[in-house]
């Protein structure tokens, strides 16, 4: 336990930040499964879902939740499957 009052306020405010930064990357990770279950099943609402996913990932990388190196390898490889599949 802190022993100061800053640190007290310090506690607080990182577990503030930790609960609304573990909500977005949930919200990207459900959206990221939902997307590659959607682009496998050849659903019609694959297209939906994965531009969801891209947006979730670019907002996670600019309030810095993410890495950008992160987006951009999650970002390429849905492209990569929903082109495969896409193609066949």
């Amino acid at each position: 336990m802190p022993n100061k009052q800053s640190a007290e306020k310090e506690l607080r405010k990182s577990k503030k930040r930790q609960a609304f930064n573990n909500k977005i990357k949930d919200n990207v990770r459900s959206l990221i499964k939902k997307s590659r279950k959607a682009i496998e099943a050849k659903d019609a609402k694959a297209k939906d879902l994965l531009s969801a996913a891209l947006k979730a990932l670019d907002k996670a990388a600019q309030k810095k939740i993410i890495k950008k190196n992160t987006k951009d390898r999650l970002k390429s490889r849905l492209h990569l499957r929903f082109n495969k599949i896409n193609k066949s």
